[in-house]
């Protein structure tokens, strides 16, 4: 994520976690934690909490396997901390084998 930018539309989301729009919109009526900002025709802007929050979501439906809304806030309550480690370690060791795919196109 740029450091610069406020503000990500929802393509830009969308694009950065591979979730499609209906799974924002859905996340969005399910989490009281994900409320994106709004404009006068209904447009919505995610700051980088929110995509954050969209991560560890993503994490606990995808990694952890857990599918079931009420099961996913209560992981998000009980152990949100372990969560967010688990996934800074999880893009550290994607970014490491990019580094390694790259370095082997090399040979």
């Amino acid at each position: 994520m740029p450091d610069s930018k406020i503000y990500y539309s929802i393509k830009e989301v969308s694009e950065m976690t591979n979730l499609p729009f209906s799974t924002l919109r859905y996340w969005e009526e399910q989490f009281e934690q994900l409320v994106p900002r709004k404009d006068g025709h209904n447009n919505r802007y995610y700051t980088k909490e929110n995509i954050e929050f969209i991560k560890r979501v993503k994490y606990i439906r995808d990694e952890l396997k857990i599918t079931r809304i009420d099961a996913i806030r209560r992981e998000l309550k009980n152990d949100s901390r372990q969560v967010d480690m688990r996934i800074r370690a999880t893009e550290a060791l994607l970014r490491l084998r990019q580094e390694l795919v790259e370095i082997r196109s090399y040979i």
